[in-house]
Formats: C-alpha cells, structure tokens, sequence
C-alpha cells in the first residue's frame, strides 16, 4: 500500500491480506543489495532470530519468504508509529510516562538476554509504539547470538547509541552494550534531547568514550543515579541489566 519505513537492508511497506483485510508491515530486503558475505550472513541470522522470539513487546513475525531476488518478513503493523517520533512530538517525557515505555523496553531486552539473543541497535527508531500505548522491538538486522566464555568484536548500528567499546574497536560478550543502548534511550526520553552529539564523528566517539555528557537538574536523584551507572564506559562496572529492572 505505501511504504512506512526504513530498516537495516530494506524497506518496510504496509500492506493488506487479500481476502481477510488484515493490515501487515513487509520488511522487503532485494538481495542484489546484499553485496558481500557479511550482510548475507547478518541476514541469514535476522531470518533465524525472529523465527525464535515470541514476546509482547517484540513485533510478531508471522513468516518469512524468500525467493531467488527477495526475502520478505511478514511482520504485524503497528499504527502507532516510532518512539522517537512520540519524543520529538512531545519534546521530551515525564519520568512517569518513561518508567512505562522503559519497563516494557527492559522486558523484551530481558527475555531476549535469557535466551542468548542480543540487538545491538537499540534506538527509539528501532521501538514502536501501538494503539494501546504498547512497545514493540523491531530491527534484529544487527542482532546476534552471543556466549558468556566468547567475545564479539563487531562494530555496529547507530554511533550516537554505541557503546564505548564497541567503538574503540574492543571485544564486548554483549548484553552490556544493549544496556549502554537504553541508557541513551532513557536519557533521550526524559530530556528530548542525545547525551552524546557532535556534528563529526571523532568528536562524538571523544564524548562517549570519556561519557561527557550532563544531566539536567530536573531529573529525579534516582533517575539520575540509574542514568549515569547505565552510561558507564568501564562494562565491567557498568549496571547489569537484572539491576537495572531492579531498580525504581
């Protein structure tokens, strides 16, 4: 019908079911775009990924079809458009209305944790919100399996979102640099705005990988609290995500 976003290798466009009217999300990645072994193989493990995860607030994949030019995900629509968007509209949330978003954001990255799956490009784009004010995880492009005795070393999705080791080139196990992810999504949530941002790249790596940023006074001590431990650059001090859904 129209096409209503943008993932990682492809476009996503709204759709009908011929004979029952339903409206679906066609994530449609052209594989003439794919051009080396790494983007296949990214692509392979999203099919995988998906197949795998059944939560509430990750957006159900109904199937994936793929033929000898395309690949298609066959995913639920949800009409209430992208977190970020819902940010910018109201220019920032109130710590109440944030906690909501974020519990459920934490729920899904927490069912995906326990079953060795971490996203990596964590970012309110990649978080849509439904009708009923429902969060839905989408985007597992740069998504992968991970062990708690093996290191990854992939730099990948959005920088203003990425986490200091990744880039600085260090080996991470994963799960840290999802919580640093939610840590810039939480700040940018309640203050409207990105802890980390400079026009050029090498100053906006200079910022994160020093965590020079600030907080506003208006935000509670304990919010502050659980903002700075999430945005911490040493990982092994850094929050663990069973803390932070802990925490108030």
């Amino acid at each position: 019908m129209e096409t209503i976003g943008q993932g990682t290798f492809g476009k996503v466009k709204l759709a009908q079911h011929v004979a029952t009217g339903e409206k679906v999300a066609i994530k449609i990645i052209e594989k003439a775009s794919v051009t080396n072994d790494t983007q296949r193989n990214s692509i392979q493990r999203e099919i995988r990924l998906v197949q795998l995860l059944h939560h509430r607030h990750i957006v159900k994949v109904y199937n994936v079809l793929e033929d000898a030019s395309t690949v298609y995900f066959i995913m639920e629509f949800v009409a209430g458009g992208e977190l970020f968007d819902y940010i910018v509209e109201n220019l920032s949330l109130s710590e109440w209305e944030a906690r909501i978003f974020f519990r459920q954001i934490l729920s899904a990255i927490d069912y995906c944790h326990k079953n060795s799956i971490i996203h990596r490009d964590l970012k309110p784009e990649n978080v849509l919100i439904d009708s009923n004010k429902c969060v839905k995880i989408i985007d597992f492009g740069f998504g992968n399996t991970f062990h708690r005795d093996k290191f990854l070393s992939t730099f990948c999705g959005s920088p203003f979102y990425a986490a200091p080791e990744m880039i600085a080139g260090k080996r991470y196990v994963g799960p840290e640099v999802d919580v640093w992810s939610l840590g810039v999504i939480l700040y940018a949530m309640v203050t409207g705005s990105l802890p980390f941002d400079a026009p050029a790249l090498p100053d906006l790596f200079k910022l994160i990988t020093n965590a020079q940023y600030k907080i506003p006074s208006k935000l509670s001590p304990d919010l502050t609290d659980l903002i700075r431990r999430m945005l911490t650059v040493d990982a092994k001090r850094r929050i663990k995500l069973s803390e932070v859904i802990k925490s108030k």
